[in-house]
Formats: C-alpha cells, structure tokens, sequence
C-alpha cells in the first residue's frame, strides 16, 4: 500500500482519540481538561470533545473536573487476553522462575486502587488466597501494587493515597498514607518491592517492574512465598536475582 493510500484511508481523528486514551492509561488517578489538552498537544475544545466521546460511549467516567478510564476498557483487554496476548511469550520465562525457585510467579497492571493479574504460574506449595488472571488485589498492600505505583508521578501518587481506600488487612498492614508514600518511593528508588505479610499472615511477596521501551512502568511481575519459606533476608538474596534475570528476558519482547 502506497503512502498516498495510507494517508487517504487514515482517520486523523480517530487516531488522536486513541492518543487521549492512552494518556488516560497512563494517569489511573484521573486528568483534568486543561492537563489534557496539554498533554495530547489538544486545543480545550479539542480535549474537551475527546473526552465528552469517551465518557458517551462508556470508556471514560467523569467526577467533577477529572477524566479517568472506565473499567469497559478492561474488558476489551480481558477479550484480547483470553487469545493470543502479549503475556503469551512471558508465560515460558515466569515459569522457569517458578520451576526454579518453586514458588508462584505472578504479573499484574495497574487498574485505578487495584492491580490486575495477567499472568500467572502457580506454586506448588498452598497459600490461601485465589488468584488467577483477572483477580484484582489493592495495589497499596501488595508488592506488585508498591512497584506501579512507584511509575506514578508526584501528582498521581498524592492522587491516589488522597482518595485510595486503605484498610488494615492485617496487623502488619501500613495504613499510614506518609508511610505508604515512604514505602513507595523506596520501591521506586531500589528498583523492586517487598510486602511482608500485609495482604494476608504467612504471606510475603517480592516484584520488581516491567518498562516500556520509553522506560515507563507499565507491569509488575513478583514471587510470593510463604513466610516460613523465605525471611525477608532470604528474598533479597535469593528471589530477587531471579526475578531481575527474568524482568530484563521479558523487556526484550515487551512491546506496548
């Protein structure tokens, strides 16, 4: 096909639309019209139009002045995950960890206060919570949620402890939201999370993130491990070495 074809066959608003949405993907925690039409390079009207379509046809929702995603969006990405999915050529080196360290290998993205599982590769040991692809978990008491959030800028992060429901799951729990805050930007400092039983007792989990080619955070794979498998110690030293191996072999392929 020949670039003049290309370019008469090219919907140019169509394309701008799904620019907007990617930026919407990009900022869970919801955009203003103005941060919008900044972003995308959109005049107010523009961005406005974009936008009003979006909420109209159930992709967006609007509260007060902020734009964020609608969970319809997921659902279209559930339909493609159920096929053919870009985790399809991850599923091989997540279980190579898991086959190596004998513990559950998980990935997940970030979806408003929760994380999403896309991919999983069970352990052979039982811990009593289900997960499967497509269980949703808090992201602020989890490993994999500590990392995403960590690819958040400043205004998002405040953002989202501003209005994230955060409650003591266990006593080990960290509810403090400037505690919270620490405990990311550590993640995002060190380059992965530990989570020492605050989503369930007996539960620790380590993740490190998955980046785009711009460098932009964009998935979370981890390992969890029962408490008296692994000290915290032993998570460093040992898991994290692994899963790093494996963060790197998945970025070859990581096309987004």
């Amino acid at each position: 096909m020949d670039d003049e074809t290309v370019s008469r066959d090219h919907v140019g608003s169509f394309g701008r639309g799904l620019g907007v949405m990617e930026i919407l993907a990009r900022h869970p925690a919801g955009m203003t019209l103005t941060e919008m039409a900044e972003e995308a390079g959109l005049t107010r009207a523009g961005a406005r139009r974009f936008l009003l379509t979006l909420v109209a046809t159930g992709y967006a929702t609007r509260s007060g002045r902020v734009f964020s995603l609608s969970p319809r969006l997921l659902t279209v990405a559930r339909t493609w995950l159920g096929g053919a999915s870009l985790w399809t050529f991850a599923t091989p080196i997540m279980r190579a960890v898991a086959a190596q360290l004998n513990e559950a290998c998980s990935a997940a993205i970030l979806s408003g206060e929760d994380v999403v599982y896309v991919a999983r590769i069970p352990g052979r040991r039982i811990v009593s919570i289900s997960l499967d692809v497509g269980t949703r978990l808090p992201a602020y008491c989890t490993s994999m949620g500590r990392m995403l959030l960590a690819g958040l800028t400043s205004g998002e992060l405040e953002a989202f402890l501003g209005k994230a429901t955060i409650d003591r799951r266990t006593p080990k729990t960290i509810v403090e939201r400037s505690l919270l805050a620490k405990a990311i930007a550590n993640a995002r400092t060190d380059g992965f999370a530990i989570v020492d039983e605050e989503l369930e007792l007996g539960l620790r989990s380590i993740a490190v993130p998955i980046n785009d080619r711009a460098g932009h955070i964009v998935a979370a794979i981890n390992v969890s491990t029962q408490s008296a498998r692994f000290s915290v110690e032993a998570m460093e030293r040992d898991i994290l070495p692994v899963l790093r191996m494996a963060k790197a072999r998945v970025e070859e392929f990581f096309v987004v």
